[in-house]
């Protein structure tokens, strides 16, 4: 069975950001994901901030979660990008309403 990009999201969206308490995925903060026919997966992603404290903790818990959830992933890329930049108007509804009531 191939692997989708959907099947990656899924996996992802088991991450949430520890700050605010949303997935990775709801958050918007996962531009792309693929997978080859030899199991190796690539997720591209940003963080909400650059000054991000936990930058290498969740590019792990990425990992982590997508080899943990999709067996047939071997291998896992994550590439960290800053463009486009993470604005709350990446995040889906139910996050922006959340967020809009702090």
């Amino acid at each position: 069975m191939a692997v989708t990009k959907e099947d990656i999201f899924k996996a992802v969206s088991t991450v949430n950001d520890p700050e605010v308490g949303f997935n990775l995925v709801e958050m918007g903060l996962i531009y792309d994901a693929s997978c080859d026919e030899q199991g190796n997966a690539k997720v591209v992603m940003t963080l909400s901030t650059r000054a991000c404290p936990l930058h290498q903790m969740i590019v792990q818990w990425v990992e982590e979660a997508v080899l943990r959830e999709i067996e047939e992933v071997q291998n896992i890329e994550v590439e960290v990008v800053w463009e486009p930049a993470w604005n709350i108007s990446m995040a889906d509804d139910n996050v922006k309403r959340q967020l809009s009531g702090l």
